[in-house]
């Protein structure tokens, strides 16, 4: 199975009419060895200019990119996280100062009402009145 080969005897044609058949040489060969899908990627690649390098330099561009952007997401989200602990522990803290302060407050007002009834209870006794 030995494949024909693509010479072509060209007759004397202006410069314009080889670079013609040359191109059109050229794209007969990407049909036959390009599938369909690969063909539009190269045609867009020779109309940019780029090449497979570019393409897998800016592959790993994004992928790095993508990469600086996740570690900054995750230390403003370490650090978010911390700071409503930190809040959550400070609230903690003063909801315990009120705590003890009321506890104290009401052991005084306790003391106050004993301290009333017994003031109440003398005066009783000793027959004071109005």
């Amino acid at each position: 199975m030995e494949r024909p080969s693509l010479e072509i005897n060209l007759p004397d044609t202006h410069e314009e009419g080889k670079l013609y058949v040359v191109d059109s040489l050229n794209n007969l060969n990407k049909l036959n060895v390009c599938p369909d899908g690969s063909q539009h990627a190269l045609d867009e690649e020779e109309n940019t200019g780029d090449t497979g390098e570019n393409t897998a330099g800016s592959n790993i561009r994004n992928q790095c990119l993508f990469f600086v952007t996740f570690i900054l997401t995750l230390i403003v989200s370490l650090a978010l996280v911390s700071f409503v602990i930190f809040l959550i522990i400070q609230t903690r803290n003063k909801m315990d100062q009120i705590t003890s302060r009321l506890i104290a407050e009401k052991k005084n007002i306790e003391e106050l009402k004993k301290m009333n009834n017994m003031i109440l209870k003398h005066l009783n006794q000793s027959g004071i009145k109005r």
